[in-house]
């Protein structure tokens, strides 16, 4: 904390205040540039929600996120997974929080019987979720070959079948 006191020319107490502890500090700079998706419309296609939530438009493309690149992702990454206490602050903090306007338009597709009433949100969002994160973190397939963005759609297709009401 000492060097970023150092460095940035505010007082110790001021970054005490806004971040109580070097953790959640460093938790906010893995997070700086990334945003909390608006909610989706109420009548949306929650098929489409799926593919842009995994960054698969309607165009099939998975564009990059601007001003996150791959070595920032591979950073945050290593970061996270080397320390328990920041992966949890990170969770906390900023994670969590942009899961919630696809959560909500699920929860919305469960009310409209669209989606299975005993659908698991939480765990579908982890299945969609976990189909980037395998390419990129296990594979270590760029999400812009097209082979990749195949194969996430495909996953997508799968876990969407399993979440359509049958009614």
């Amino acid at each position: 904390m000492s060097r970023v006191v150092a460095r940035s020319g505010v007082s110790r107490a001021a970054l005490y205040r806004r971040w109580p502890s070097l953790t959640l500090l460093i938790a906010a700079a893995l997070d700086v540039g990334r945003e909390v998706p608006p909610d989706y419309p109420a009548d949306a296609d929650l098929h489409e929600i799926l593919l842009a939530g995994l960054g698969l438009g309607a165009d099939g493309v998975a564009p990059s996120a601007p001003g996150y690149s791959e070595e920032r992702f591979r950073q945050r990454i290593r970061l996270v997974m080397a320390d328990r206490a920041l992966q949890r602050a990170y969770w906390e903090s900023h994670v969590s929080r942009r899961r919630v306007p696809l959560q909500n338009a699920l929860r919305l597709g469960i009310a409209r019987g669209e989606l299975r009433s005993d659908l698991d949100v939480e765990a579908c969002f982890d299945a969609i979720a976990g189909v980037a994160y395998y390419q990129l973190v296990v594979r270590g397939d760029r999400v812009s070959d097209p082979a990749v963005v195949d194969r996430m759609r495909a996953a997508i297709e799968v876990i969407w079948r399993g979440m359509v009401s049958s009614s």
